[in-house]
């Protein structure tokens, strides 16, 4: 093909004089050719997603809210503009909870016995009866509120107090367990752990790595109740479950540097990092994220995993070859899921530089880094020569077993690394 023949295929050709339409080429875009180098340069142009349809399922009668003039159960809600109270338990789905094998209630009496605690108490842990319907002083919190210091700013790390703990771990045990996560999901599910999540992304050409900013507090109340809701539970067994699992934040809780800034994200009532149920609430509602970023990801070759609020790609050269393009759709999918990213952690890491996924090295194999190798070495090492206690400088209450972990996880990324570590440690007199 000449010069003149090429740019005329690239352009269009000019109609024929004789005022026949010349005959008609393929699109570049319905083309094939063998190598990215053969495809004759393209505009750019801005890539945009078509809107998500979900497939259509079965109509089902929807039921409303049915206003009664006397209370249809206790804690029952009452409509100050009406006069009428609300019975919102008329909407569940018995065969979905039975098929997932889940614990069946409708009013806030039948939770709080499947809690095994008193009604009162129930109310007191969801703060029915505040104003704000939330703690109006840290001393009312059923949280403890501690400010976690990061790289841009500050972590709040809210831990429930026993009697909130108890609740929701029977939560976590009976509900959220039996509810299997997507299978690009890793962190907190069963069998899964920062090893699983790096295998995939091993030996390859290419590893992209995004993060998702403030992942448990831009989960908010209506979309824990929305889970709920699809598992089943009437609305006001949902809205209850979601107030044992979320959190807000009393007024006067102290600014970690003095401006409000850092309370911000965590204003609305949210998943709280530091409650047992919080991982698994925030799998579930990262779902239809992991569905939409696993089914890009293999339109592109490429493989995906979530650790958290950890996103990874991985893929070969011809993956490489289509980032700009790629990129844009993956935060395009994560504002419409209504999750951030965070521009700062994003990494785009060839197999020429050290690629590691969740702490794991993945350039040929997993393997561990040089540098964590060597410092449990000197620890094990300078345990056989001055002693153990030495070397315990974070206090750990069970230190034996505390080294005896680590070495069970190399062991899992370089076997022959983690007998030369295991070998030390035998030789340690405790």
């Amino acid at each position: 093909m000449g010069l003149f023949d090429f740019i005329r295929q690239l352009f269009g050709s000019p109609p024929d004089r004789s005022g026949q339409a010349p005959p008609s080429s393929p699109a570049p875009e319905q083309e094939t050719y063998r190598q990215e180098s053969d495809r004759p340069p393209q505009p750019r142009r801005k890539v945009r997603l078509h809107p998500l349809r979900y497939p259509k399922r079965q109509k089902q009668t929807k039921l409303t809210i049915e206003e009664v003039p006397t209370p249809p159960y206790e804690l029952a809600r009452y409509g100050a503009m009406t006069g009428h109270y609300f019975d919102m338990t008329q909407d569940g789905d018995s065969a979905l909870l039975s098929h997932h094998q889940l614990p069946q209630f409708c009013t806030p009496l039948e939770l709080a016995q499947w809690l095994e605690i008193p009604l009162g108490k129930l109310a007191w842990l969801t703060h029915r009866y505040n104003y704000s319907d939330g703690p109006e002083d840290v001393n009312e919190a059923h949280y403890s509120y501690h400010w976690l210091p990061k790289r841009n700013g500050f972590r709040l790390i809210e831990a429930p107090r026993p009697f909130l703990k108890m609740a929701q771990n029977q939560i976590q045990q009976e509900i959220l367990s039996q509810i299997p996560m997507h299978h690009s999901a890793h962190g907190f599910v069963t069998g899964h752990s920062p090893v699983t999540n790096a295998r995939p992304h091993a030996g390859k050409r290419v590893v992209v790595k995004f993060d998702l900013e403030n992942f448990y507090s831009s989960v908010k109340f209506s979309r824990v109740v929305a889970i709920f809701r699809t598992l089943g539970y009437c609305r006001e067994a949902a809205l209850w479950l979601a107030r044992l699992t979320t959190s807000s934040i009393p007024a006067n809780l102290p600014f970690p540097d003095g401006t409000l800034r850092p309370l911000l994200p965590y204003l609305p009532r949210h998943l709280p990092q530091g409650a047992p149920t919080s991982p698994a609430l925030a799998n579930l509602s990262a779902y239809s994220l992991d569905v939409r970023l696993s089914g890009l990801a293999r339109s592109f070759g490429a493989d995906y995993t979530r650790y958290a609020d950890d996103l990874t790609f991985s893929g070969p050269e011809s993956f490489l070859r289509s980032l700009r393009v790629f990129i844009p759709l993956v935060q395009q999918i994560i504002s419409s899921e209504r999750f951030q990213v965070n521009q700062e952690k994003r990494r785009v890491i060839r197999n020429n530089q050290r690629q590691t996924v969740t702490g794991v090295v993945v350039n040929e194999h997993t393997n561990i880094s040089r540098k964590e190798f060597d410092r449990l070495k000197a620890i094990l090492t300078n345990c056989i020569r001055r002693g153990p206690e030495t070397q315990n400088r974070d206090q750990h209450p069970d230190f034996a077993s505390h080294l005896r972990g680590k070495i069970a996880y190399i062991q899992q990324l370089n076997p022959n690394r983690g007998q030369r570590l295991l070998q030390l440690y035998s030789q340690i007199r405790w």
